[in-house]
């Protein structure tokens, strides 16, 4: 056994069944193990970036160990971004890198990269194998570490070691996982309950943290006639259709969600590290509850700091939590959003044919038709704002992104990394032409391991929530850094081996989103959507609607000098804002 086939040894007990990569001259040894052994699979995608993203999903999706790996320095470095994601959103994703060859590292050898310092940010904890001996034990050290802090680690491997026969047997040991449960004190407890009980207007806000304490905080809501206001990365813990559920703050939200926080006396933030400070009170009470005391106060002004474990907390709460009878705050905003869902409702109706479509249509399609259980992965920009808007998480859905990352061309990848650990299940990609345009090379990966996800491409051939953030700042439109050109996607899907279909008519929407299900290859629905439609945030300060006037006018001047993407543009921002208007 050499020290390649060591590791995997290692990595296959610890339930780890997949490696995701691109291979090459520092990696070959590996390859040439997993070739020979058996239990783990070598997922071969054209980009590392995609394979890291790939694993940061399997890894939120099984709660144990992903892997991903990259050769030597280029290799290696096309992972960071996708590792970046593992980082913020808490998972554990172990990166194995190639490296050169001991006797060449520090001359500056042919694609040698100083990797330790470049993943210092991102890693818990890195290790450079400098002798078979402490292969085994180092390994070992990173998967504990990674599993216990939910983190990400790396192990790089020079080639020459790599291949040298495995030794250091007496470090191998089994990796142990905690179940300790962070409890609060009665004093903290007696502190929140006091506060809790001697407020009036009361919302919580539940962020991810709320994972297994779905029931507690629908409890709380309840006996404290309470609204609650979850996080885009809560929704498939905690829903639009859930009792007492109000919606979402930030850029993204809606106003009963906005007004909830913002004109509560007390605000109850529960497992969140919502990074908005713009959207949290300046003069409202604050408790906050976190099993991470750094997050305690990192984004407004906290009265009651606790550091606990959701469910124990709210547990041990319970008991001296006074019931209250007044739930006239709680009821208007209930109405509200009541209201609010029914507007986008209509706004989403199939009836709004108006060409380029809408593109809450197809949402509010998939909504009815994705099974009780289907995973959905969204990429950051407009293609969040429809899903946050119109895709209710009842059941057993789940939603992944990069939601503390934000990076772009998450969504696919993601999609691949739920995929291939969920054979059996729906999986959906919502992405936008720009983000799907970085990763798009890999739909023959989800072809040639026969994983049938099914990816829906808002294609209004422009970067559109980046146009929405240089209208805001007081900039024209830039129609060279924003316009797209786009293939037709579902021609793309087609030539790759998978299917597709290109839906530019209101009357085809029901029909593709049903193909989409209904195929076993992977499938893109290209889904032609109107540039300018408009979704404002729930709050609009003097600053942005200042900023939105000069973008405008300067629009307008340019489009009377002759500019025809300024006229253009703005054509379809009227038509989308008058369709908006019905709301």
């Amino acid at each position: 056994m050499n020290v390649s086939e060591q590791i995997l040894e290692i990595l296959k007990n610890v339930g780890v069944t997949q490696i995701w990569g691109v291979t090459g001259d520092a990696l070959n040894t590996f390859t040439d193990a997993i070739r020979d052994g058996d239990g783990i699979k070598w997922n071969a995608v054209r980009h590392e970036e995609n394979g890291a993203f790939a694993a940061c999903a399997e890894a939120q999706m099984t709660d144990n160990l992903a892997v991903c790996a990259g050769t030597v320095g280029p290799g290696t470095l096309h992972l960071i971004n996708g590792l970046y994601n593992a980082k913020k959103e808490r998972v554990p994703v172990l990166a194995i890198s190639g490296q050169v060859a001991r006797v060449n590292m520090g001359t500056n050898y042919f694609q040698e990269v100083g990797l330790t310092k470049i993943f210092d940010d991102v890693c818990a904890y890195q290790a450079v194998i400098r002798s078979a001996e402490e292969a085994p034990r180092v390994v070992l050290k990173a998967i504990q570490i990674a599993l216990e802090q939910r983190a990400v680690v790396r192990v790089e491997i020079p080639v020459d070691i790599a291949v040298e026969e495995a030794q250091g047997d007496h470090y191998k040991h089994p990796v142990f996982r905690g179940n300790a449960v962070l409890v609060p004190s009665d004093e903290d407890i007696n502190l929140v309950a006091n506060a809790i009980n001697e407020a009036a207007n009361i919302t919580i806000l539940a962020g991810s943290g709320c994972k297994g304490s779905k029931k507690e905080v629908l409890a709380l809501s309840e006996k404290i006639k309470a609204p609650i206001v979850h996080t885009l990365r809560a929704s498939d813990i905690i829903h639009n259709d859930d009792k007492n559920v109000v919606g979402l703050t930030g850029l993204i939200g809606n106003p009963s969600g906005y007004h909830a926080v913002m004109k509560a006396d007390l605000l109850l933030m529960l497992g969140t590290d919502f990074p908005y400070s713009n959207f949290l009170p300046d003069d409202s009470k604050v408790i906050q509850i976190d099993s991470r005391i750094e997050n305690i106060g990192n984004r407004v002004k906290v009265d009651i700091g606790v550091q606990g474990d959701c469910l124990a907390t709210l547990q041990k709460l319970e008991s001296k939590i006074l019931p209250k009878k007044d739930s006239s705050f709680l009821d208007n905003l209930v109405e509200n959003f009541k209201k609010w869902k029914e507007q986008k409702k209509e706004s989403s109706s199939l009836k709004n044919n108006e060409e380029p479509l809408h593109p809450q249509l197809f949402m509010n399609v998939l909504n009815a038709k994705a099974s009780s259980d289907a995973c959905f992965t969204v990429d950051v920009g407009e293609s969040a704002i429809w899903v946050a808007h119109h895709l209710t998480l009842h059941g057993k859905r789940r939603l992944l992104g990069s939601f503390n990352h934000g990076s772009m061309a998450v969504g696919f990848p993601a999609a691949m990394g739920i995929q291939s650990v969920n054979p059996g299940r729906q999986v959906w990609a919502i992405v936008g032409d720009g983000a799907f345009g970085m990763c798009m090379n890999d739909f023959i990966t989800a072809v040639r391991y026969n994983w049938p996800v099914n990816i829906l491409v808002y294609n209004n051939s422009e970067l559109g929530f980046v146009k929405i953030e240089m209208e805001e700042a007081g900039y024209a439109m830039a129609d060279e850094a924003l316009s797209l050109q786009n293939p037709n996607f579902a021609d793309y899907a087609k030539l790759c081996g998978g299917d597709g279909i290109r839906v530019e008519h209101a009357t085809d929407i029901e029909k593709a989103i049903e193909m989409a299900i209904a195929s076993p290859k992977p499938f893109i629905i290209d889904a032609v959507t109107n540039p300018g439609e408009l979704s404002l945030p729930p709050n609009i300060t003097l600053e942005e609607a200042w900023g939105f006037g000069k973008s405008k006018v300067k629009e307008i001047l340019l489009s009377v000098k002759g500019d025809e993407s300024q006229k253009k543009n703005l054509m379809d921002e009227i038509k989308g804002f008058f369709h908006n208007s019905k709301e």
